[in-house]
């Protein structure tokens, strides 16, 4: 039975019959040491027996880090690719007996630093570092990455007649901004549609209504809004109600990467799901030195309701 407080390895050691040292040798599975199969099952049955955990500082110390890897998630992805990107990682790590520790917001080179010496991470991560950085899409990105999921969204509006589509944008600029913005006009290019008119919809609400209103009348053959994400496709419903512009009769909304609010609203919001599990075990892998094989990112897909 798990005692309280930490267990040490003179307490599995006194509940085996044998030297803490042996202990040592059994749960470190240490080549050098030739042990009996009957004294590694009853050392291993007793640390089993009181929920023995190895310390994490000493273990750091044989194997130059400790067991932990760093994600910094910077603003602006908060939907659900960085959940479920999360959610993976982290997983994937547990199974292999490491932790995720998750940063959000821009990381100060000072800070990483103060990291790095505290805990000596397995692996620093950062989320989306690829498309941050503006490199050209693979093969793989283009059939799975956020160049697929940015064409996916344009490609449903062409599909429903839409030809003059408006990309609406944070009022802030974010990591993936820009590269979000010129995977959608790459295609919208593909497609054969006119360049993407891009506009700001910012905070405050009256704000938001100004700007979506400025954009209407300064482009007034668009007749669809593609959001940088849920939340600016949110704002641009709302100010298109407080404009009286009927959705998607007037103009069509669509989301990018699925939040759960997306559902609640009215009309509820067609946007983009992208679920990247599968990625986040991915990175864990190759964080580790694991092999990746049989691991294979889904693509995104549209979750259609009743704005576009």
């Amino acid at each position: 039975m798990a005692r309280s407080g930490r267990v040490t390895l003179t307490d599995v050691a006194k509940a085996s019959g044998v030297s803490r040292a042996t202990v040592s040798f059994v749960l470190n599975d240490d080549p050098r040491q030739t042990i009996s199969t009957a004294t590694r099952e009853r050392v291993m049955a007793a640390a089993h027996e009181l929920g023995y955990v190895p310390h994490g500082i000493a273990r750091a110390l044989r194997e130059g880090s400790s067991r932990i890897v760093v994600l910094n998630v910077d603003h602006g992805l908060e939907g659900n690719f960085s959940r479920s990107y999360v959610m993976g990682l982290d997983e994937e790590l547990a199974e292999h007996d490491h932790v995720l520790l998750v940063r959000h917001g821009r990381a100060a080179p000072e800070s990483l630093r103060k990291i790095l010496d505290t805990i000596a991470p397995r692996a620093v991560l950062r989320l989306g570092e690829a498309y941050m950085q503006g490199r050209e899409p693979d093969d793989e990105d283009r059939e799975r990455g956020f160049a697929f999921n940015a064409g996916l969204q344009i490609g449903y509006l062409a599909d429903r007649g839409h030809r003059h589509i408006a990309m609406a944008m944070p009022d802030h600029d974010f990591p993936l901004t820009e590269a979000r913005l010129g995977f959608a006009r790459e295609a919208a290019r593909r497609l054969g549609l006119p360049p993407l008119e891009r506009f700001v919809v910012p905070r405050p609400r009256k704000a938001g209504a100004a700007a979506v209103g400025a954009a209407l009348a300064a482009h007034q053959d668009v007749t669809a809004f593609a959001a940088f994400d849920d939340d600016i496709a949110l704002r641009s419903l709302t100010a298109l109600r407080d404009l009286g512009r009927r959705v998607p009769d007037e103009v069509a909304v669509i989301g990018f990467d699925e939040t759960e609010h997306g559902s609640l609203s009215t009309p509820a919001l067609t946007t983009v799901r992208i679920d990247a599990e599968v990625l986040g075990r991915i990175a864990a892998r190759e964080a580790l030195g694991l092999d990746t094989t049989g691991l294979a990112p889904a693509p995104g897909r549209i979750v259609v309701r009743e704005s576009a």
